[in-house]
């Protein structure tokens, strides 16, 4: 008996993945729950495990397809080897009644190809969520190119298209020819054969889309400070060890960091906001998202209510959801809900930086590297470590006194630690 590898549901929103990557091939041994097959969504990526253990039997849909939930991915069977043909399928082929079907079915296409020239390669509408994207960016079906089955247009395809700028059609001008999609310049001769083209995963082809429609939507303004980090590092190097003993992970700064800024928040809720059409939502809650590099993209799993965790339960939900990225175990949950978000390019060693905005947040911190530099602290020269801060933020609904607010009560916090354990 046959068990069918089907699609999973994906979580709220995701209707479709494309396969990235099988694990077997057909006739491999399978245990139960060993991971077959690796899906890619445009938010994270899943693995899908074996229902129940033996042999990889046939694999219906090839690596780089998109495939929707609940979609037959592939069958696995129950003894030892996998049958190297399909018995029934074989069968009916034989039979004159099949045979005489298939001749049937080939005439008929024959005379329609005949009758009417070339087949055109798209014969089916675009599927829902693309159509349902095409008439919110007043996009023609002529402009885009389907990578489905019989070309029909698929989401990923839409997105693609805005990505890279497809024009939309005026509803109030007749249809006219679509204008031509602005194509790379051809590589010399010398060039091209020391050139690879690689397919953009989904979550590439999400980062990409999601930032420029990010600096596309919103009025983005950069406002810059520095903290002296010299308060943070003594009372850090003063108690990891015994921090570390007592709650089973390491102190680091993004705990700090992390409750520097629901305090913020908590004073200049505009940043913790964002725009819905002409209203405001303001968030009673703060769900900070942290970015983490991965060696697919960046992902910015959620810390929720952050406001409501000490250091130390921050410092824990940061390292389980790094780990998860870093291992590709996120889920679609870990990813949403976000109302504000913090990137630590330190880490790579970035001085300074202006960061994108998560839409629809209204606020990213950017945390920088730490270095010693001479600053003047009460009329003498000293050195201290310092670490640059940028705020980026939508000006349409943050100010630029907020936003410098904002900043400086980050600041205040980090230079005086004390108050982030005093809850002041």
């Amino acid at each position: 008996m046959a068990t069918e590898i089907r699609v999973p549901t994906l979580g709220e929103s995701v209707t479709e993945a494309t396969v990235g990557k099988w694990f077997k091939k057909v006739g491999d041994t399978i245990a139960a729950d060993e991971p077959l097959v690796e899906l890619e969504t445009d938010k994270v990526t899943v693995e899908v495990p074996a229902a129940g253990a033996g042999t990889l039997a046939e694999i219906t849909v090839k690596e780089g397809e998109t495939v929707n939930v609940g979609a037959l991915l592939g069958s696995i069977s129950a003894g030892g080897a996998a049958p190297a043909t399909k018995p029934q399928a074989v069968a009916q082929a034989s039979s004159p009644d099949a045979a005489s079907t298939v001749k049937q079915a080939a005439a008929e296409t024959a005379k329609v190809a005949g009758d009417a020239g070339p087949i055109e390669p798209r014969t089916m509408p675009p599927a829902p969520s693309a159509a349902k994207l095409i008439a919110e960016h007043n996009l023609s079906v002529d402009q885009l190119s389907g990578s489905g089955k019989r070309g029909q247009v698929l989401k990923g395809d839409v997105l693609d298209a805005i990505a890279k700028g497809a024009p939309s059609q005026p509803a109030e001008t007749p249809k006219a020819a679509p204008a031509p999609v602005v194509a790379r310049a051809p590589s010399t001769a010398e060039d091209a054969p020391r050139e690879e083209r690689v397919r953009m995963t989904k979550l590439r082809q999400t980062i990409a889309r999601r930032l420029k429609e990010a600096q596309s939507t919103a009025a983005m303004l950069t406002t810059f400070n520095e903290v002296d980090m010299s308060a943070v590092m003594a009372l850090r190097a003063k108690y990891k060890d015994v921090f570390e003993k007592k709650h089973g992970v390491k102190l680091g700064f993004m705990g700090f960091f992390t409750k520097a800024v629901t305090h913020a928040l908590k004073e200049i809720p505009a940043v913790n906001a964002e725009i819905d059409g002409t209203d405001i939502i303001y968030k009673n809650f703060a769900h900070v998202g942290v970015a983490v590099g991965t060696d697919k993209g960046l992902v910015v799993p959620v810390v929720r209510d952050a406001d409501q965790m000490s250091i130390a339960e921050i410092e824990k939900e940061i390292g389980r959801l790094g780990l998860a990225a870093r291992d590709g175990k996120l889920s679609v949950a870990d990813m949403q809900g976000g109302t504000f978000t913090i990137s630590n390019g330190g880490v790579y060693g970035s001085l300074m930086s202006t960061p994108i905005l998560n839409a629809p947040q209204s606020g990213i911190l950017g945390m920088h590297k730490i270095q010693d530099r001479p600053v003047v602290v009460g009329g003498q020269i000293v050195i201290r470590p310092m670490m640059y801060l940028a705020l980026s933020y939508d000006h349409r609904i943050v100010d630029g006194k907020e936003a410098v607010t904002f900043l400086v009560r980050v600041k205040e916090s980090l230079e005086d630690p004390e108050r982030l354990v005093l809850d002041l």
